[in-house]
């Protein structure tokens, strides 16, 4: 999951959450595929974490304890 932070004004209701309610200045986690389809609004939408960060990190972690 990729993570992005809502920077809109007014809190809005984001039906691909599950009708979440997401309040300004909140970071919340979207599917990989989707990340663009958030991000590409930049009036909106601020990119946090993106797409396998995640994953890359723990590999990274991973790598440094082995």
């Amino acid at each position: 999951m990729a993570r992005v932070r809502y920077i809109g004004p007014e809190p809005v209701t984001v039906p691909e959450l599950g009708s979440r309610t997401v309040h300004p200045d909140e970071v919340v986690a979207v599917p990989d595929d989707r990340f663009d389809g958030y991000v590409c609004q930049t009036a909106t939408w601020e990119p946090i974490e993106e797409p396998g960060a995640a994953t890359k990190k723990t590999a990274a972690k991973t790598a440094k304890e082995g």
